[in-house]
């Protein structure tokens, strides 16, 4: 309850990716790793526990806007996600995925993004369908101070 109740902010006339990193993590809870290039965050509004998004340092809307650099750090730091999330959670699957525009489905077209969600073998129930509202069984800090670790020692 705490989570779905928490006000939910807006940083206006901005990126929200560009501000989280230009104006730090205001409850240095979000993001668990920042490269030169590439950083790695939890989602705001997870799908599930440990849902990440890795994205670009640089604010850039379109793939062919990456340089080959920053393709291969992205890629690289997608990798160590997916490795530290098993380590973490033993996960069945994951989800791993970029909304490319807006038509897409990206809520945040203007910054690329990639989503790595981790899944379990009956994760989804009828809450979202049924009730209009997702339930999670853990809150982002503590996914935040289970995994930000594991980021800093790999």
């Amino acid at each position: 309850m705490e989570y779905i109740q928490a006000s939910k902010d807006v940083v206006e006339d901005r990126c929200v990716f560009c501000a989280l990193l230009e104006e730090g993590d205001p409850d240095g809870q979000r993001i668990l790793r920042r490269e030169p290039l590439v950083f790695v965050a939890l989602a705001k509004y997870p799908y599930a526990p440990g849902h990440l998004l890795v994205l670009p340092t640089r604010h850039v809307a379109d793939i062919e806007g990456l340089t080959d650099d920053e393709h291969s750090a992205i890629a690289r730091l997608l990798r160590t996600s997916v490795r530290i999330l098993r380590e973490a959670s033993e996960p069945h699957g994951f989800n791993i995925g970029l909304n490319l525009g807006r038509a897409a489905g990206a809520g945040i077209p203007e910054h690329l993004h990639w989503h790595v969600v981790p899944r379990w073998g009956g994760d989804t129930n009828f809450m979202p369908v049924i009730g209009h509202t997702r339930v999670m069984p853990e809150l982002l800090d503590e996914t935040y101070a289970k995994l930000r670790p594991r980021f800093e020692e790999d």
